[in-house]
């Protein structure tokens, strides 16, 4: 897709939005984003929403989108604390203890499933379960990290390093997995969250016999999660991923189409796919040297964007891309690849 044609929206029966970095970043709907979820609603299109932010339950995410403008149901939201919630609840028997690290909402998560959320290994839980909560501190992972010894299953929401906001990323549940991996000298015993495929196979389920795609803003969970659950994806660059670790990804990591936002699902102009055929696309030209590689001619910067994947993807050259003309250069400023 290079600017002419079809809506990509058109070729799909439910669209999965990410939240933080595509609807939002923290609390403040990214510009755009709403009008793009109500078209959608005003057209009749499926729309869910799959998160990993373990904070929260699909209520109260409901609510916080309603308040945003964007119309959303409970029955839309798919959380990664309420599929882990249940993952266990299907596995322990009723009343088992589970030591919970993270927020509020993900202790009510266990208690919907039947099981009892407790807070300290002398507790005995047969079940760790670890998800983001802006409260987690040093206390909470000493007792995980003692449960976890005493032989409790160690089960994570998601592994996000970091989440967007408006001062940049900032250290996600995957950072404090981390603290307590390297305090056990291990991983957790399962993720449940992207990118792990449930959340979107589940949202996929809905659309029947139609198309789904998954709008996201990181490559290591939203869009690596599409692609193990086998399906299309739309990376914006409105949150974590950008254009240098899109271009450095591996096969596993890469989306079917890129665009700068929401905008990108109704206007052909506002997304290409990826990668472009041969390192050529849209009046663009990208080659190899042996001073490295070159980006060449003129036309959108997401169109020399999909020539410069299909070189970067296929060769895995050194460096940042060298312009050969002024066109060029305005182009590799815009998608961040220069100075």
């Amino acid at each position: 897709m290079s600017g002419g044609g079809e809506r990509l929206v058109d070729g799909y029966t439910l669209v999965v939005f990410d939240l933080d970095g595509v609807i939002y970043l923290i609390d403040r709907p990214i510009p755009g984003a709403v009008e793009a979820v109500v078209r959608l609603h005003g057209e009749g299109r499926a729309v869910a929403y799959a998160t990993n932010n373990a904070s929260r339950r699909a209520a109260e995410v409901a609510e916080l989108l309603t308040a945003m403008g964007v119309p959303a149901r409970p029955d839309e939201v798919l959380t990664s604390a309420a599929a882990a919630a249940q993952l266990l609840g299907e596995r322990l028997p009723a009343g088992a203890s589970v030591l919970v690290v993270g927020a509020e909402a993900l202790r009510a998560e266990v208690t919907a499933v039947g099981l009892r959320p407790v807070s300290r290994a002398e507790d005995s839980p047969v079940a760790v379960l670890q998800g983001y909560g802006p409260q987690v501190g040093w206390a909470d992972l000493a007792e995980a990290a003692v449960a976890v010894r005493q032989g409790a299953t160690w089960i994570a929401t998601n592994t996000d390093r970091t989440l967007p906001s408006g001062r940049g990323p900032l250290p996600g549940n995957g950072a404090l997995v981390a603290a307590l991996a390297t305090a056990l000298g291990r991983e957790p015993d399962e993720v449940v969250g992207k990118p792990a495929p449930e959340l979107f196979a589940t949202a996929a389920r809905r659309a029947g016999e139609g198309r789904t795609i998954v709008v996201g803003d990181r490559l290591d969970t939203d869009i690596e999660g599409a692609n193990r659950a086998g399906l299309d994806s739309l990376l914006v660059l409105t949150g974590v991923s950008d254009v240098p670790e899109l271009l450095a990804a591996p096969l596993h990591r890469r989306p079917t189409h890129v665009a700068w936002d929401l905008a990108g699902l109704f206007d052909p102009a506002a997304v290409v796919g990826v990668p472009a055929p041969a390192g050529e696309h849209g009046g663009w030209q990208v080659s190899l040297g042996a001073e490295g590689w070159e980006l060449a001619g003129a036309g959108r910067p997401l169109d020399a964007l999909a020539a410069l994947c299909a070189v970067a993807w296929e060769h895995q050259p050194t460096g940042s891309p060298r312009s050969a003309s002024p066109e060029a250069a305005q182009a590799l400023r815009e998608l961040g690849l220069t100075a």
